[in-house]
């Protein structure tokens, strides 16, 4: 009869291997900071458009990325069809967006609603009071009524009316959804 091996579970099947072959401590990449001992498992590109990378520690990634405009270099077209693209591809976390982590930033406000916001010169906390004050002040100023010929005021009118009618029908949802009937 041969000799048992000793197994690594010690009676606990769940605590086997998932086909690690051996015993040996795995290899683990530095950050490539000079000085750095923590692991380096940040990818950050060396240079826009690379496939080269380098490999940062949380802290040294942070710091790497702190100043990295993503769109340096590309026009206003190559730029927007980069963003449709990459948006294209993150659209299956809009499933979960009803858990309210899902998609773009905190889950409060849409990247619809954000440019809105920036087209009304509002920051992104802004109430629908504000909302509300700074369409009329923007609509009275840029109204065809007082600019007659002016294109660039109406152009401007439009775009805040747009904006409006976004804010709108989503403080509309909110309230839809929040409201105890439901």
């Amino acid at each position: 009869m041969a000799k048992q091996k000793r197994s690594d579970d010690w009676g606990f099947p769940r605590w086997r291997d998932y086909g690690a072959k051996s015993r040996e401590a795995a290899n683990v990449r530095p950050c490539d900071r000079h000085g750095c001992e923590q692991p380096g498992d940040r990818p950050a590109p060396k240079a826009p458009n690379s496939a080269d990378r380098w490999y940062f520690c949380e802290g040294h990634a942070a710091e790497y990325n702190k100043n990295w405009n993503y769109f340096e270099g590309l026009d206003a077209s190559a730029a927007e069809e980069r963003e449709r693209s990459e948006t294209r591809g993150a659209n299956g976390f809009k499933s979960s967006a009803h858990w309210s982590w899902g998609g773009p930033g905190d889950g409060t406000r849409s990247r619809d609603e954000m440019r809105a916001l920036d087209a009304l010169d509002l920051e992104s906390d802004a109430s629908f009071a504000d909302v509300k004050a700074a369409y009329r002040r923007l609509a009275k100023a840029n109204h065809p009524d007082l600019k007659p010929g002016d294109e660039a005021a109406h152009a401007t009118f439009v775009k805040v009316q747009a904006a409006y009618e976004v804010l709108r029908r989503a403080e509309d949802r909110r309230e839809a959804s929040s409201s105890p009937d439901r």
